[in-house]
């Protein structure tokens, strides 16, 4: 299906559209009438409730839920008859009023945020409002984008629609990054399919709610044809260094090619290789000993049949969260290795189909993917940092970190006791004793705790002593024989730009300079670098704020983009953000990073090092104060040249 295309005329029967709209997504429906009608009093506020945001179906009565199809009937059908005339977008009122019925009071401050988020098929406010034929014909000026992820494809696609010349260096063999480097058994987002897209090419077709790998690299698929971006990718190509030259103010990129080393010179530099683009492996005394196959999950080894195996899973994060599910039926015995285990977020449409119905909907009633997509955002704007966030009166401790918080702790330990009910013994175990959020909350469908109660599969928290040639040895002399090992162990987070070797002014190596602590202005920005941007950088890593990378992707860009503008209208051949600019903001995000639960709890995780004390993952903040920071460049923050 085109990413672009506009809703389908509605031709179907009062009895199909009634059928289709058993299957809507309520609250939703309510706002996409509302907009369809202009009768926003629909929004009655009897209608919310605290805390609705996180119940299905806003945990409307049925009642009440009914009454809603039954308005939307009767405007489709109205709509239907008059021929499916063109619906404006929301305007700036109508947006204020959705927000503070949803979000509740002071709700409308997300107005031009959302102006933004909510848009129909085919439009896209965040094109760049210049190009540069207009602001600079005669100036040569060419960006170098390093990934063709995420982050990546949307900056190649933003500068060219601004005419700016880019070139995209993969070292893959295909776009996608993260969705093409990982394919184990039970890949898939833990965030909603229709919120995990760019906001100008939501995808209305996806066929689960959670999409599997496959589905998610055919999304990056289409996106590159479709914008035209293929061309300007440079496949199988990896940068090994990037060197600053002051004198012709260039990068020169020292490349990896199919033909043999290479180079390239651009004037700007752009990091879009991520947080997580480079498996970590445990630092385990034996762990070349082993004799079997052993990988890392995001290097699966498909060559190996687990058929029959007795498998190893080390680590019970998220990738070992979909992997012990999708292959206990295939092997012979499981055996899992945990360190810490992790708060579970009931999802029960985990792994299920979108209803035929809803896809209807989505595919020919004006802007509900749009409103959709909001009421999937809307907790993360408003309701889970909240909670994380540390209350010095409540007091906080290692079992909750505030009142709010207390109460999520409740409210997920009692869902997990419902499901232990026949397994009392395993409680001690997989119920976490840290805070919720000071690690990732995972999505639960119920399959991973059922997992673990299988006779075949064994969960050991014993610390591992050390990998032998025949298995695992944990403390206390237990040994565990095993056919294959799997590292479900996560990622170098840290090492952003690695193994690249990037050098500033001066000669300043990025990662000697950086000794292991990670910093930037807004993720983006790094002193004494000129010209050089990172795409989920430092400190932008999602904790709590809703939406997806996504969101994160597109500010940053935006940002990238006013950069380039300033560098070409200015006539300026260097943008170097200032160190005061770029420690003030860093004193700032530490601070309150501090003061959220992970950065409180002791509980070890890959978005704190404990050591240094700090976290050059995670934005503490809201979504809203990230976009409003991103807006705009600002040239007192940089020195210019």
């Amino acid at each position: 299906m085109t990413l672009t295309a506009p809703p389908r005329r509605i031709t179907a029967g009062d009895d199909e559209l009634r059928a289709h709209l058993a299957e809507a997504d309520v609250p939703a429906l309510l706002i996409a009438i509302a907009h369809l009608t202009g009768d926003f009093s629909l929004l009655r506020t009897d209608y919310a409730d605290t805390g609705w945001l996180f119940r299905p179906q806003g945990g409307l009565p049925t009642a009440r839920q009914e009454q809603v199809r039954e308005r939307a009937l009767a405007a489709l059908a109205r709509y239907r008859d008059q021929g499916c005339p063109p619906v404006p977008p929301p305007d700036e009122s109508a947006l204020a009023r959705v927000a503070e019925w949803a979000l509740g009071p002071g709700g409308a401050e997300f107005a031009p945020l959302l102006a933004e988020e909510v848009v129909g098929a085919g439009d896209d406010p965040k094109v760049p409002g210049w190009h540069v034929e207009d602001v600079a014909p005669d100036r040569e000026l060419r960006v170098g984008v390093i990934g063709a992820g995420m982050s990546g494809l949307l900056a190649a696609h933003r500068l060219t629609q601004a005419g700016v010349p880019v070139t995209v260096f993969e070292k893959n063999p295909e776009v996608g990054g993260t969705w093409w480097e990982n394919t184990y058994p039970g890949c898939r987002v833990d965030v909603p399919s229709h919120l995990y897209g760019y906001s100008f090419a939501a995808k209305s077709d996806w066929p689960d709610y959670f999409c599997a790998q496959d589905e998610l690299l055919a999304y990056f698929r289409d996106f590159a044809k479709e914008f035209g971006l293929r061309d300007r990718v440079r496949f199988d190509t990896e940068v090994r260094a990037a060197a600053w030259d002051e004198d012709s103010a260039t990068w020169r990129l020292t490349l990896d090619t199919p033909d043999g080393p290479d180079t390239a010179e651009v004037e700007v530099l752009v990091s879009a290789v991520g947080q997580l683009n480079r498996p970590s492996l445990p630092d385990i005394p034996g762990r070349d000993d082993f004799t079997g196959p052993a990988f890392h999950s995001a290097r699966w080894d498909h060559s190996v049949d687990l058929a029959g195996k007795r498998v190893g899973v080390i680590g019970t994060g998220a990738s070992a969260f979909q992997i012990v599910p999708a292959i206990a039926d295939e092997v012979a015995e499981l055996t899992v290795f945990q360190r810490t285990p992790a708060w579970l977020r009931p999802t029960p449409h985990y792994r299920s189909p979108v209803p035929v119905g809803l896809r209807w909907l989505f595919e020919h009633v004006p802007y509900y993917l749009a409103w959709y997509r909001f009421w999937l955002f809307a907790p993360g704007l408003r309701g889970v940092l909240e909670a994380w966030v540390v209350d010095p009166d409540y007091p906080p401790t290692e079992r909750a970190v505030s009142r709010l918080n207390e109460e999520m702790r409740g409210a997920l330990a009692d869902a997990m006791d419902a499901q232990l009910a026949d397994a009392p013994w395993l409680r001690p175990h997989v119920v976490p004793d840290y805070p919720v959020g000071a690690k990732r909350v995972l999505r639960d469908d119920g399959a991973w705790l059922a997992t673990l109660k299988r006779p075949d599969v064994h969960l050991v928290t014993d610390a591992i002593e050390r990998i032998t040639p025949t298995g695992v040895r944990t403390d206390g002399g237990g040994d565990h024989p095993l056919d294959v090992v799997v590292y479900a162990t996560g990622f170098a987070a840290s090492g952003f730009l690695a193994p690249m070797r990037v050098t500033g002014r001066d000669g300043v190596d990025l990662h000697e300079a950086w000794d292991g602590d990670a910093r930037a202005y807004l993720g983006m920005t790094v002193p004494g670098f000129p010209n050089l941007f990172c795409l989920y950088g430092p400190n932008t890593n999602l904790s709590g704020q809703g939406g997806s990378i996504f969101y994160f992707s597109e500010c940053a860009v935006g940002y990238l983009l006013d950069a380039v503008r300033l560098l070409l209208t200015g006539g300026h051949r260097a943008l170097s953000v200032r160190r005061a600019a770029h420690d003030d903001h860093n004193a700032w995000v530490d601070a309150a990073n501090r003061e959220r639960a992970w950065g409180f709890s002791s509980v070890r995780t890959w978005a704190v090092d404990r050591a240094r004390g700090r976290s050059a993952q995670n934005w503490p903040f809201s979504a809203l104060e990230y976009w409003r920071r991103t807006r705009a460049v600002h040239p007192a923050d940089y020195e210019l040249g």
